[in-house]
This record gives C-alpha cells, sequence and structure tokens, in this order.
C-alpha cells in the first residue's frame, strides 16, 4: 500500500507538470496564431503586461503554465485515487498512464477542431463578445480563444474516458483473478 500511496502522490506531482509543459506548448502555438489575443487579453488577465516579466514568448510560457497546473492537480488526483483501486502496483502504473494518454490526447484533438471553428465557423455569426474592438485580426483572435476553450473542453472529455478506461482495466484484472 505504501508504494501505491507513493505512485499516488507522484501521480499528482507528474500530472502538474505534463499539464504545465501542454499549457507552454498550447500557448506558443495558439500566440502564432494571435498575438493580439495574449496582448490585448491573457497578459492583462494575468497582470503580466505591465509588470516586465521579460519577453512576450516568456510570458505566454507563464500564462500557459498558470492556465493548466490546476487542471493537472486535478486530473492527478482523479487519475491517481481510481488507480488506488486497481490490484496491483503495476496494474495501478498501467491504468494511470493510459488514462492520462487519453486525457493529453483528447485536449490536444480538441483544441485543433477548436482551431477550425474558430477560423472558419465563429466569425461567420458575428457574435458580440465581449473582445477588443481595436483588433488589427478579429478572426485569429476568436481563433486562438476558440482553441483554448476547446482543449479544456477535450481535457474534461479525457478525464471521463480516462476514467472509463481505468474502471475498465479494474473489472478485466477483478475477472481475470477468478
Amino acid at each position: 500500500m505504501n508504494n501505491k500511496i507513493g505512485l499516488l502522490i507522484l501521480t499528482i506531482f507528474l500530472s502538474i507538470i505534463l499539464a504545465s509543459i501542454y499549457g507552454v506548448i498550447h500557448n506558443q502555438i495558439s500566440y502564432l496564431i494571435s498575438e493580439e489575443y495574449f496582448i490585448n487579453f491573457k497578459f492583462e488577465q494575468f497582470g503580466l503586461w505591465e509588470n516586465g516579466y521579460g519577453d512576450e514568448r516568456l510570458k505566454v510560457s507563464f500564462v500557459g503554465t498558470l492556465s493548466t497546473w490546476w487542471f493537472g492537480l486535478i486530473f492527478g488526483i482523479i487519475n491517481g485515487l481510481i488507480g488506488l483501486t486497481q490490484s496491483t502496483l503495476k496494474t495501478m502504473r498501467e491504468s494511470i498512464f493510459g488514462a492520462t494518454l487519453r486525457i493529453f490526447i483528447f485536449a490536444t484533438l480538441f483544441g485543433l477542431i477548436g482551431v477550425l471553428i474558430g477560423f472558419f465557423i465563429i466569425p461567420k455569426f458575428g457574435f458580440d463578445w465581449n473582445i477588443p474592438t481595436d483588433l488589427f485580426d478579429r478572426q485569429s483572435f476568436l481563433t486562438a480563444g476558440t482553441m483554448h476553450t476547446f482543449s479544456y473542453i477535450g481535457g474534461v472529455i479525457g478525464i471521463i474516458f480516462g476514467i472509463k478506461y481505468q474502471l475498465k482495466i479494474k473489472k478485466a484484472s477483478a475477472q481475470h483473478s477468478i
């Protein structure tokens, strides 16, 4: 049991790190799509524009970390606690890995879907959202924002599929031991 508790703690810690890395990479890509999304929204949202934290790419990475570490904490706790119910340490490790992989796959795929929807569909509706009026490229701003939103949606769906995966592993393991 002590090894399982250790793996639970390690899972939470690594999930925070992995989510933060995902956030940094995700934000670097969305910065390529729309610098204005960060300059006119995200930097102000996180109080980084006036603080002189260095260059914009560093700020983008910092925002990515701040935007995602907590998601890693949540899915790390969920995956780790469900993993604790597995019959062996090996099964726990494998089920946590599989669940985590599903979360990242869904977040990435939905982020890409968000780019497509943000670029091709959202601007056509002319939504009256509270976005800056002095944008040079409104479509890119909306694309980056939609990418962010869809990535979170994908992460939540990934958590659901990760839970289902771990429960399937647990059921198969229980049936195998009978």
